[in-house]
């Protein structure tokens, strides 16, 4: 697949960014996280007949929406300053557009994860945005059939899941001419003020314990629908109420991890999974709607190896976890005293990591985010990707879990060590449940 980039330019907001909102500062959440992009891409088959000429005159009526919707999402238009805030100069997002020499169909008949991530504006990596880097990049992709995939990086300084869905309902909104026009709530500085006296200890305790970096193979676990029944079934039979989906996916692949880790040492090592919960949930529904920025926090759940692995007990062992950050937390870690209780938070994931060699598997779900409502005026996406590693250096043993095109599925995006993912792919167990890197095409014509 050859992609060829035939413009790239800026695109400003629509009207300057006012004086006194020049300088947007980052709140304390979103200076403990690391610094690399979010990634997406949205693949928007051609169901109206467009020529590439068509495509391309759709990709640049893209451009005057995304500078409105800059005008409303400002932070986003500028660039990082340094680790406490970003510079709102309007300087605005990097747009390509590129033509693929081949069709959507063809590509995504056989998904390549290393083909996937040409899509995208730049290369994944751990290095992050630097100071001076742009917030925002976008990739507009146009293929021969008329096809669009539409691929964003945009800072994990700014962004996570939540943010970036916010982000892309704004825009799409913008680009349907909808009434409705989505204004970001930028609360959370206030909700969750920085303090910067402790800001590199405290970010190097809680990502350095959990996050390993290196070059991964990635690989994607599909468990349908059917699969998530036999799942929750599995686990309520031996005394789990109710289990979600994620708690199901997350415990049997941490399972399946835990077996390939074992395999290659020859001895079972401690473990620990960290998920990192949506805050957003414990919040007022003014202070929640709508939110940018990071309003996440780890939630760690650890396994000791003299224990049994089993399916409902790991699944208890993620519910319980998660189930401590919850409103009385969260309203805790407001306001001038909130970094007391995020430094005991973090002090405790150090305490757990420091107890001798410990495997680390982090997750994080965007599930039931609504990205494929997202219809720029031609469709709602048939696929939609996210964080790719293959080949590429960025962190490893982490696990990102995303819908389906019908929603009652999850796709796990695992990026794992060559040699464990070698193993993992093999487990007998997951794979009565998962099928490994399907192409999203047949889903599409039931």
């Amino acid at each position: 697949m050859e992609i060829e980039i035939i413009s790239k330019e800026s695109i400003k907001p629509s009207s300057p960014t006012p004086h006194h909102l020049k300088t947007f500062e980052l709140s304390l959440l979103d200076q403990l996280v690391v610094d690399p992009y979010v990634p997406i891409v949205l693949y928007y088959p051609n169901h109206n007949g467009s020529n590439v000429l068509q495509a391309l005159e759709r990709s640049l009526a893209l451009k005057k929406s995304l500078s409105k919707t800059l005008t409303q999402f400002y932070p986003l238009a500028g660039t990082i300053k340094n680790g406490l805030s970003i510079d709102c100069n309007d300087v605005g997002a990097c747009y390509a557009i590129a033509l693929v020499r081949c069709g959507l169909n063809e590509l995504l008949s056989h998904p390549d994860h290393q083909l996937l991530n040409g899509l995208l504006p730049f290369q994944p990596s751990f290095e992050g945005s630097s100071v001076g880097a742009r917030v925002t990049n976008v990739q507009v992709n146009i293929f021969e059939c008329g096809g669009i995939a539409i691929g964003l990086c945009i800072s994990h300084r700014i962004v996570d899941g939540a943010a970036l869905r916010t982000f892309l309902e704004g825009w799409t909104n913008m680009a349907c001419g909808a009434k409705e026009v989505v204004y970001p709530n930028l609360a959370a500085p206030s909700l969750f003020p920085a303090k910067d006296s402790w800001l590199r200890d405290s970010s190097m305790a809680m990502c350095g314990s959990w996050l390993k970096e290196g070059k991964c193979v990635t690989k994607r676990f599909v468990f349908d629908s059917d699969s998530i029944a036999r799942l929750k079934a599995e686990a309520t039979k031996n005394g789990v109420k109710n289990p979600t989906r994620v708690e199901v996916v997350s415990a049997l692949i941490w399972k399946s991890a835990m077996a390939a880790s074992k395999q290659i040492t020859g001895f079972q090592k401690p473990s620990r999974l960290t998920h990192l919960v949506n805050l957003r949930r414990k919040l007022s529904a003014t202070l929640s709607k709508d939110s940018i920025g990071n309003v996440i926090w780890p939630a760690t759940a650890k396994f000791q190896a003299n224990y049994e692995t089993t399916l409902h007990g790991l699944v208890n062992k993620v519910r319980e976890s998660i189930s401590k950050i919850d409103i009385e937390f969260v309203n805790k870690a407001q306001g001038e005293k909130g970094c007391v209780a995020m430094q005991e938070s973090i002090k405790e994931m150090g305490e757990i990591s420091s107890k001798g060699t410990m495997d680390n598997y982090t997750f994080t779900s965007w599930c039931k985010m609504g990205f494929y409502q997202m219809d720029f005026g031609w469709g709602v996406p048939s696929w939609v990707s996210g964080i790719i590693g293959h080949g590429s250096p960025v962190f490893i043993n982490q696990v990102t879990l995303m819908d389906t095109v019908f929603g009652e599925g999850i796709e796990a995006w695992v990026n794992l060590d060559e040699e464990e993912m070698e193993i993992l792919q093999g487990n007998s167990e997951l794979q009565a449940y998962a099928s490994m890197d399907p192409s999203p095409l047949p889903k599409l014509t039931e």
